[in-house]
C-alpha cells in the first residue's frame, strides 16, 4: 500500500485558524498516513517577526491533541537559508522514496502565483497538490495564469487518485470558506486596546495565550 504524506508548509508567523482548517480538510480528503508541518523561512516574504522557536512552540500548541499523525518538520529552518519548496520537496523525495504519495498543500492564492515559484513546473514531478479554495481566490482556471491553468488541466483528480499516486496530480477542494491571514492577525494584535478579543476568532486559544504570555507582535 502507498504511503501518503501531506505536507504544510510556510511562515506560521503567527500559526492561525486558517492553517489547521487547511490541514485538517485535506486530512479528510486524503486520510495521509503522516501530516508534516514544515515551518520555512520563506525567500518571497519579508523578515519574520517572531523567532524560529516562537514559531515551533505555536505551532506545536496548535496541532496538539489532533486525532492524525502530526510532524512538525524543521528541515527548513535548520537549513538556514531562505526556503525554496522546490529544494525541500527534492529532499523529501530522496527521503521517502518513490513511490510515496506526497502532497504539498496550499491555498488558492498561492496557487495563482504559483508561476513565480522557483522552478514551479518541478514541483509536479516530485509531488501532487492539494489547493483550497479562500474568500476572495477563485480555483477556476479563468482566474489563474494561463501556464498554471494550463500545466493543472490535465492533472485534476479526486483524493483517492491522489493518495494512491506519488506525483503530478492535483486535488481542488472548494470546501474552505476560511479568510485569515497572519498579517491580519499581527495588525490586530498591534492596534486594539483589546488585542485578545480581536485575534481570539483567528487563533487558536492555547496559541493567543502564548502570544500573549511573550508579548509578541507588540511593536
Amino acid at each position: 500500500m502507498t504511503i501518503c504524506v501531506a505536507l504544510l508548509g510556510g511562515s506560521f508567523d503567527p500559526v492561525h485558524v486558517g492553517h489547521v482548517a487547511l490541514a485538517e480538510l485535506f486530512v479528510h480528503l486524503l486520510h495521509p498516513d503522516q501530516l508534516r508541518i514544515l515551518p520555512a523561512r520563506p525567500w518571497q516574504k519579508g523578515a519574520l517577526q517572531a523567532s524560529d522557536a516562537d514559531r515551533i512552540a505555536m505551532l506545536d500548541l496548535a496541532f496538539a491533541g489532533k486525532p492524525f499523525q502530526v510532524i512538525i518538520d524543521l528541515q527548513e529552518i535548520e537549513r538556514g537559508t531562505p526556503t525554496y519548496t522546490v529544494d525541500t520537496l527534492r529532499g523529501l523525495r530522496a527521503e521517502l522514496g518513490e513511490e510515496a504519495s506526497i502532497v504539498f498543500l496550499m491555498g488558492a492564492d498561492q496557487l495563482q502565483k504559483l508561476d513565480t515559484w522557483r522552478d514551479w513546473r518541478e514541483l509536479f514531478t516530485l509531488a501532487n497538490l492539494g489547493v483550497a479554495a479562500r474568500p476572495g481566490y477563485a480555483l477556476a482556471s479563468d482566474q489563474l495564469p494561463e501556464a498554471v491553468a494550463k500545466e493543472l488541466s490535465a492533472r485534476l483528480a479526486t483524493p483517492d487518485a491522489v493518495r494512491n499516486t506519488p506525483h503530478g496530480k492535483v486535488c481542488l477542494a472548494h470546501t474552505l470558506a476560511v479568510d485569515v491571514s497572519a498579517t491580519q492577525i499581527r495588525d490586530a494584535l498591534r492596534s486594539s486596546l483589546d488585542a485578545g478579543a480581536d485575534a481570539g476568532a483567528l487563533v487558536v486559544p492555547q496559541v493567543l495565550d502564548y502570544i500573549q504570555q511573550h508579548n509578541l507582535y507588540k511593536t
